[in-house]
């Protein structure tokens, strides 16, 4: 799936102590020793949080356990009830893939009523991620300023992309044997070594985006080892993973065009059209000459259309990428759009860009023939402009990628205890019917979902209705009563959303989107 690689993780004022409540379910006898020397971490900010850090050595190749090890980067905030009241350990995975997790060891801070407190709450780098070892790199000029359109109208352009998506793959092989070694289901079976590194016989798992793919593989294949989960924005299983990125092109040109519409609404502000249509033309039309004259030699079309794909995923950006959209309409502000290109896409994060496409290269065999592609995103353009031929080049070292693709995991959920499923009804990144048919393949599930919002992975952002939801499933192991049919069990409504005049005047943009107190995963 095409993804954000940024990530904002629990702020400080979330990371207070927070009193717990008496009603907890107790877990005694899970745990044995551990085999893990925990050390003072080295962020400040995870030592500010209390958080411990170590390195744990786990096979190369599950199916060789005695050969080559590599090392995955742990941290841990741990319980803060009484022994005798401690649930275990919970895993935390933000998405991605590629996306790092030693930084979400302090979450369980940000659990109402303290409930987060039961658990030692474990963030980890996945294999080949950030801190992990090895850390995958393949080409950290690959997002470079004024690359060329995505739009592949012209046979030199398709031609040219094609090169780039094969010499990036190329580029790869210098990784090494890791690259026939980082599929989801091999982080799955870290996920288990950590387990046992941890001396519990059960784990419970947090998992946004990705993350969820990762907890239903887990779980398939270690159903009795689960004791707990909450999957929050979930990917469809059955469509991973060239499907999945055509039907998220579809949604995010939905996204696209609702923030275009309060744009719109907005035309006091941001005067860039009183109608939705009006600020559509004049994007694409901003597009066009980008793509003609790149601003300051650098934002041209490409760069335009990714700057802007966050407010198809996180509603709390809205004012912000408007400010951009409106500042450089105006005022010809080109610094503004370098700096939210950096942040959103960015040159150097190489890391998480060769990890998304080894784990999903991987995961299950693409399309060889460039005549699929070309065919299946045409028509998925014709419909929905906006995303396609950005996700089409996204993905296409997958066509010549040098390490074998798997099948994937039949997901299977039905002998694992009860899930917590969380989703906006319109999620562009993992649409809706993902987690629909996730709740379908785990009968002892239930699905909270948000009418109306189109915030990605928005649990603990501050919905006091999801949030209370998960520390009552946390503390208590309750989950909202399962109703009959393909439907969610029971609903909350979506924050409200972001006025530009309330936070104009000054008013803290936590209080008009709680997303962005907390986690916002890719």
């Amino acid at each position: 799936m095409r993804k954000i690689s940024m990530l904002g993780l629990v702020t400080a004022a979330a990371l207070v102590a927070i009193p717990l409540g008496p009603t907890a379910e107790a877990v005694p006898g899970l745990r044995a020793a551990s085999s893990i020397s925990w050390t003072t971490c080295a962020d400040a900010g995870l030592r500010d949080a209390g958080a411990e850090c170590a390195m744990l050595p786990v096979p190369l190749d599950y199916a060789n356990p005695n050969g080559a090890k590599i090392k995955l980067a742990l941290s841990r905030v741990k319980h803060t009830v009484p022994d005798a009241q401690a649930q275990g350990v919970m895993l935390v995975n933000a998405g991605g893939p590629g996306v790092p997790g030693v930084g979400l060891s302090p979450l369980g801070q940000a659990v109402p009523d303290g409930s987060g407190g039961y658990y030692d709450w474990i963030g980890f780098d996945p294999r080949g991620v950030g801190q992990s070892q090895p850390s995958l790199s393949c080409d950290p000029n690959y997002f470079s300023f004024n690359r060329p359109t995505y739009l592949p109208v012209l046979p030199s352009t398709r031609k040219q992309w094609l090169a780039r998506s094969k010499g990036y793959a190329d580029a790869c092989k210098a990784n090494g044997p890791i690259l026939s070694h980082i599929t989801t289901v091999d982080s799955a079976k870290d996920m288990d070594a950590i387990r046992t590194a941890l001396g519990v016989d059960q784990l419970n798992y947090y998992g946004f985006s990705y993350g969820t793919y990762l907890g239903q593989v887990y779980s398939t294949l270690f159903p009795h080892r689960v004791r707990r989960m909450v999957l929050d924005s979930n990917v469809d299983p059955r469509n991973v993973w060239y499907r999945a990125n055509l039907n998220q092109d579809v949604a995010f040109d939905r996204n696209i065009k609702i923030w275009f519409g309060w744009l719109a609404d907005h035309d006091d502000v941001f005067r860039l059209g009183r109608t939705e249509a009006a600020v559509e033309r004049l994007f694409y039309r901003t597009e066009a000459q980008l793509t003609l004259h790149p601003a300051d030699g650098k934002i041209g079309g490409d760069e335009w259309v990714d700057i802007f794909l966050l407010a198809a995923y996180f509603q709390f950006t809205w004012v912000d990428l408007g400010q951009a959209f409106a500042g450089y309409i105006h005022g010809g502000d080109v610094a503004n759009l370098e700096a939210k290109f950096l942040a959103a896409d960015g040159l150097g994060n190489d890391n998480f860009y060769a990890v998304y496409n080894a784990v999903q290269c991987t995961d299950v065999q693409w399309p060889q023939q460039w005549s699929t592609w070309e065919r299946d995103n045409w028509a998925t353009f014709a419909k929905a402009p906006y995303e396609t031929w950005a996700n089409a080049w996204y993905n296409a070292p997958c066509i010549n990628w040098p390490a074998p693709a798997h099948k994937p995991v039949q997901v299977d959920g039905r002998k694992v205890p009860g899930v917590l499923l969380i989703d906006q009804t319109l999620d562009a990144p993992t649409p809706f019917e993902g987690s629909l048919e996730v709740r379908s393949r785990y009968p002892k599930s239930s699905l909270i979902a948000l009418p109306g919002g189109t915030t990605h992975a928005s649990s603990l952002s501050g919905i006091a209705c999801v949030d209370n939801q998960v520390a009552s499933y946390l503390a208590r192991g309750t989950l909202p009563p399962r109703k009959p049919g393909n439907r969610a069990d029971t609903t909350c409504a979506p924050a409200p959303l972001p006025d530009p005049q309330l936070i104009q005047s000054g008013v803290p943009r936590s209080v008009l989107s709680p997303g962005t107190a907390t986690v916002a995963v890719p």
